[in-house]
């Protein structure tokens, strides 16, 4: 029997793909939203997490790494950015959300086993993740800017000075080719980097 956690922001969308999901007679599905993910990892201890990376809070950024188990996520090819995000986290598995059930399920089943999964489908998304020119401290810094932290909150928040920020901001808009601020956080939205 492997024990799945199903980790879904939409409580709609995870309550039917864990009713589908625990149908299947060597599975035992539990699921949660991100916001309780890492206490319910703690809890249950599954063998693996399904994580959805589409995710409701911080502009898209789901928190991987506090997800300590083997991970399995459910990406679609348009947000290269956050296949980045899970291979650096060291994800074995990456499904196609538009792809069909079985596909999950033979994702999940590999997995289990220790194995790599990665759906054909998202190749391109992966060729295109790796050109993300922001480095991991610009993008926590444009991550901030796109809550809508002042310069000095985001200074204070990552422990830099007021000007380092904005020499970083300067830099992204630079590196992307915006115009400014904003347009540097509608363009890595757009991207799949934030």
């Amino acid at each position: 029997m492997t024990r799945v956690l199903l980790v879904q922001d939409s409580c709609l969308m995870r309550s039917a793909l864990a009713e589908r999901l625990d149908r299947e007679p060597d599975l035992e599905v539990d699921h949660t939203p991100w916001h309780s993910a890492p206490g319910r990892v703690g809890a249950l201890r599954p063998q693996l997490c399904v994580a959805d990376l589409d995710y409701e809070a911080s502009y898209g950024i789901p928190p991987l790494g506090e997800l300590r188990c083997s991970l399995l996520v459910l990406a679609t090819r348009s947000r290269p950015g956050l296949l980045r995000r899970a291979l650096e986290v060291q994800a074995l598995g990456y499904v196609d959300k538009d792809g069909p059930v079985e596909r999950l399920l033979l994702g999940i089943r590999q997995v289990a086993r220790g194995e790599r999964f990665i759906d054909d489908s998202l190749g391109f998304g992966f060729l295109k993740a790796s050109q993300n020119p922001l480095t991991r401290r610009e993008l926590s810094v444009l991550s901030l800017a796109a809550e809508g932290a002042p310069v000095a909150e985001i200074a204070r928040r990552l422990h830099l000075s007021n000007g380092t920020v904005r020499n970083y901001m300067a830099a992204i808009t630079r590196k992307i080719g915006a115009r400014n601020r904003i347009d540097a956080i509608r363009i890595s939205q757009g991207e799949g980097w934030l």
